[in-house]
Order: structure tokens, then sequence, then C-alpha cells
């Protein structure tokens, strides 16, 4: 990760890292809220992409973190409604299958960061 992009998803000393995490595997979603609570952050969940939309339009995360393949609304169409909402917010996809083609797509977007599942991003001060 760039100094940057991990400068971006850094909390202040001040402020809770508010933290979207947005997948349709419970299991997933329990893990890495999980986690994240143990690293000192504030998690709100989505099971689906409109709950993600509503969601991130409400509570305005700091990093929102999302699945690709979900039913119904997928990672992409979500990205694109975060993006009409906010251009500049700070996403990262977390997905077990992603593509080239998908990761491509997610970059012309503007994610700041495409992760496997298997990989683990660091959210560490």
């Amino acid at each position: 990760m760039t100094p940057e992009r991990r400068a971006r998803i850094e909390p202040s000393q001040t402020k809770m890292l508010k933290i979207l995490v947005v997948d349709d595997d419970a299991s997933i979603r329990e893990l890495l809220s999980h986690q994240l609570r143990h690293q000192g952050r504030r998690v709100i969940v989505a099971s689906d992409g409109r709950m993600a939309v509503e969601l991130f339009r409400r509570e305005r995360p700091d990093i929102t973190i999302l699945d690709l393949n979900m039913p119904g609304l997928d990672g992409i169409a979500v990205l694109k409604h975060i993006r009409a909402i906010d251009p500049a917010a700070t996403v990262m996809i977390f997905t077990g299958s992603g593509t080239e083609a998908a990761e491509a797509q997610a970059r012309e977007l503007g994610v700041t960061e495409f992760l496997c599942k298997g990989d683990w991003p660091n959210f560490q001060s």
C-alpha cells in the first residue's frame, strides 16, 4: 500500500475510523467486523448492495470494504452509487472471485485497493 493510500485510511488521533463492510456472506461480514472492532474501529455492516448504498448515504463511512459478487445490486453498481454520492470516498474491493476485467473496471471507478479474500487489509495505526 502506498504512503498516500495509507494516509487516507489511517485514523486521526481524535476520530474513530468508521468502516462499512458490505458482503452477502455472513461469515465474511462477521470475520471482518470482529477483526476491525478488535482494532478499535467502528463497523457498520450491509448484507446486500441496496442496504450498502443506504448506509453509505446515511453514515458516510471513512472506508467502505465492498464485495463484488452479490445478488441484486453487485459491487460495481454499488461503487457507482457511492461515486455519485461522494466521488472522493475511500472504497476497497475485497472479493473472492475478482477477474482482471472486474479489477480494471473497479480501478477506473477509483477504488483505493483491490484485494482478494485471503489477503488481509491492515488498518493498524
